[in-house]
């Protein structure tokens, strides 16, 4: 294990119920001028708009509402939300909802702080905030874990790039698995194996040798696969939901990544792909994270079959590494498939070539990667993909 040095600011309150028993209480500690964030709206069609609203006039709080972000959050609407915060002398930002609109607030909260640009500040001068409006975050969309850390992932369009910006991190979460029972299954689903990939993505990274946050890992990874399943067969299942909420956020808490370089290769493709097609993110990793495993494999065949036997449990006897490795990432792929997930581009409504090539000319390279894929053998991946 590689040496660190971990903190966890982020304090969380857990449970059915849990928005109506802290929520109040916790907003005493800040100033009278209350962002409240937002996504499309469904928020006002499940009754949690209500809820939130309800305990800000309670607690005595002027609200300003920020609405309409965007499944995968433009750099124009973080502009629009950090304008907005100036305007109203805004004293602490609430983001009620999934991933999106908390890495959307996130980085509101730190542009109102700045006057330069953050964009150009992080990725021209390699600069990063240190101030930035107080946030706090009701998750009602589970599965990216964007509630446990500072970083947000958001699509400039002009750039036509998609990556991870530093920005705010909450002071704290509120997590209610009852929240998400008025959201589609497909969403559902498709947030849960967001939170595999990042537990697979962390796994595969380095160092080679297996250490105490990757058994954490394969733990996390056996019990959002189990819960997925449940939930297929019994969408009403509060234990399941309560499960897959927790394990997003282990996901991206920092447990698993402590002592890690991590991969997140699939994410980098997948986040390009996003940039030119604004597609679901979720469903974009079901689709590449086979294609991508069968390529860099034997680089790291021994936890690829470690893999198989302790996520997928699969039998070793009588098989060699490779088998064992190919067998594990077979599971994942017939898993993709049980669960509903598309398994190619095309059932995504992605065809072009072109933008495939787009993508592979644009995408990060992670140094985490077992392998460092070049350009060309990224678009032979995502060609596999098609």
């Amino acid at each position: 294990m590689n040496p660190f040095i971990y903190e966890y600011p982020v304090k969380t309150f857990f449970g059915v119920g849990s928005v109506g028993k802290h929520l109040g209480t916790l907003l005493r500690g800040y100033g009278e001028n209350i962002l409240l964030a937002y996504g499309g709206g469904s928020i006002k069609k499940n009754g949690i708009y209500e809820e939130l609203t309800a305990i800000l006039r309670e607690s005595g709080k002027r609200v300003t509402e920020f609405s309409d972000i965007m499944p995968n959050p433009a750099y124009r609407k973080v502009q629009e939300g950090a304008e907005l915060v100036r305007r109203h002398q805004i004293d602490f930002i609430l983001a009620a909802g999934g991933g999106s609109v908390i890495d959307c607030c996130k980085i509101v909260a730190a542009q109102a702080k700045l006057e330069q640009d953050i964009w150009e500040m992080e990725f021209t001068k390699h600069q990063y905030p240190d101030i930035w409006v107080p946030m706090g975050a009701v998750v009602t969309a589970s599965g990216t874990g964007a509630e446990m850390n500072n970083g947000a992932v958001i699509t400039n369009e002009e750039k036509k790039i998609k990556a991870g910006v530093l920005g705010a991190c909450a002071d704290f979460a509120v997590l209610d698995p009852a929240y998400t029972l008025s959201l589609p299954m497909e969403q559902v689903i498709s947030g849960a194996f967001d939170t595999l990939s990042h537990c697979m993505e962390t796994y595969f990274g380095k160092p080679e040798e297996i250490c105490l946050s990757d058994e954490i890992g394969e733990s996390v990874m056996r019990n959002t696969i189990r819960n997925i399943r449940i939930l297929r067969n019994d969408p009403q299942s509060m234990t399941a939901r309560s499960e897959l909420m927790w394990a997003s956020a282990m996901g991206e808490n920092g447990i698993l990544k402590i002592g890690k370089i991590t991969d997140f290769q699939a994410h980098q493709l997948e986040h390009q792909l996003g940039a030119y097609t604004d597609c679901n993110h979720g469903k974009g990793l079901a689709v590449i994270h086979p294609v991508l495993y069968r390529h860099i494999y034997r680089n790291h065949a021994a936890r690829f079959a470690r893999f198989a036997k302790e996520v997928w449990n699969i039998p070793e006897e009588g098989k060699t590494e490779e088998t064992l490795a190919l067998e594990g990432i077979q599971a994942l792929a017939d898993f993709i498939r049980e669960i509903g997930l598309p398994t190619s581009f095309t059932e995504m409504g992605i065809t072009e070539e072109s933008v495939l090539r787009a993508v592979a000319d644009s995408s990060n390279i992670s140094a985490g990667c077992c392998k460092k894929l070049s350009r060309e053998e990224m678009f032979e991946i995502l060609k596999e993909c098609l």
